[in-house]
């Protein structure tokens, strides 16, 4: 009889383990999210980076699947995508929301943004990264928060010399968000493409330049390759960083610690990219210069004409708009005031 209670025992404790096991494995979440990616850098180290981490993190209990840009919906449209139910989650740039609220361009970096450190200081110590939760939920009805960045973009790759404002009036550019608006102030044509379509407009000569990203994620993409001249420096974008966002009702069917851990695997994805894609950027510029293309860099005049042209966009733009805008806009420049002293201590800032 003994025997048999033990037996009996060792049943019940197996029986309790494959429940508890079960029920685990039930209450894992599989999440579809959407992307604006079509491949490279931005799909395969941020979006799926990501998804890597939260599902690490969370000890498998939240994983991802990640669709390239147009399989769930418009790449140019993933807010729109989680928010109507057709996907779970995204991956994308903010300012791809440009024509239906521009605060989105403030969070996702633009020709007006801070210098890179000191916009990731803003995000995660100076109180950016709250902000941007509180706006998208009022105003957008979901969850988002910074899911990967990157410093100063290659200003254009392009099929012809621009140096001067001179130079850059009448050429076809492909860009997104507010610089699609200054440019043109300044004399450009813009076209606002998807990433998948980027390459081929070059390509073919559909549009003269094209900015997409920093050094070395152009470089992975091959831009250099359909394009002899590397426009420098990042004048459209000094930083930037991607959006993770959840429809809310799928955010509020998360534990506490769930929330808390996906937000840290944003984070985490946000640092690893910094580094990761600053560092390849140095090598890119060499692989740039050996295959034959010619760096240019664009003259004072220049650098000032669109300093002057962004500055009046901003003020423009917070006076007609006020509310959210003005408030991160006012937000950021006073953090970065707040930075103004690092040069007496730093050797290499600002």
């Amino acid at each position: 009889m003994r025997g048999k209670r033990s037996w009996a025992v060792v049943a019940l404790a197996a029986a309790v383990i494959w429940l508890c096991n079960g029920a685990s494995i039930a209450s894992a979440k599989t999440l579809k999210m959407a992307t604006s990616w079509g491949g490279g850098p931005h799909l395969e180290d941020l979006a799926k980076g990501f998804a890597k981490k939260a599902k690490f993190l969370t000890n498998g209990e939240i994983e991802f699947e990640v669709f390239p840009g147009g399989t769930l919906g418009s790449p140019l449209k993933v807010t729109e995508t989680v928010r109507n139910g057709v996907a779970d989650a995204g991956h994308h740039w903010s300012g791809y929301d440009w024509g239906t609220d521009k605060t989105a361009v403030l969070f996702g970096g633009y020709a007006g943004s801070m210098p890179e450190e000191h916009y990731l200081h803003w995000l995660f110590v100076g109180g950016g990264s709250e902000m941007w939760m509180q706006w998208r939920l009022e105003k957008h009805g979901v969850v988002a928060f910074p899911c990967g960045t990157h410093s100063d973009e290659v200003f254009m790759h392009s099929r012809k010399r621009i140096q001067t404002l001179e130079d850059f009036k009448g050429i076809k550019l492909r860009t997104s968000g507010a610089w699609a608006e200054i440019a043109q102030t300044l004399g450009a044509s813009t076209v606002v493409l998807p990433g998948a379509e980027v390459y081929p407009a070059l390509e073919r000569g559909v549009v003269d330049a094209i900015e997409w990203a920093t050094p070395w994620i152009n470089e992975r993409v091959g831009f250099h390759k359909i394009a002899k001249y590397v426009i420098l420096p990042g004048l459209h974008q000094a930083s930037s960083s991607q959006e993770c966002v959840f429809r809310k009702d799928v955010w509020d069917g998360f534990t506490d610690r769930q929330r808390e851990l996906l937000i840290l695997a944003g984070k985490m994805t946000s640092l690893d990219a910094f580094m990761m894609f600053n560092d390849g950027d140095v090598e890119a510029l060499r692989t740039f210069q050996k295959a034959g293309n010619e760096l240019v860099i664009v003259d004072d005049a220049f650098k000032q004409a669109k300093e002057k042209a962004t500055n009046a966009w901003i003020d423009k733009t917070k006076k007609e708009l006020g509310g959210w805008f003005a408030k991160v806009v006012d937000s950021q420049r006073a953090y970065y005031e707040k930075w103004s002293t690092a040069s007496l201590y730093r050797s290499e800032i600002r």
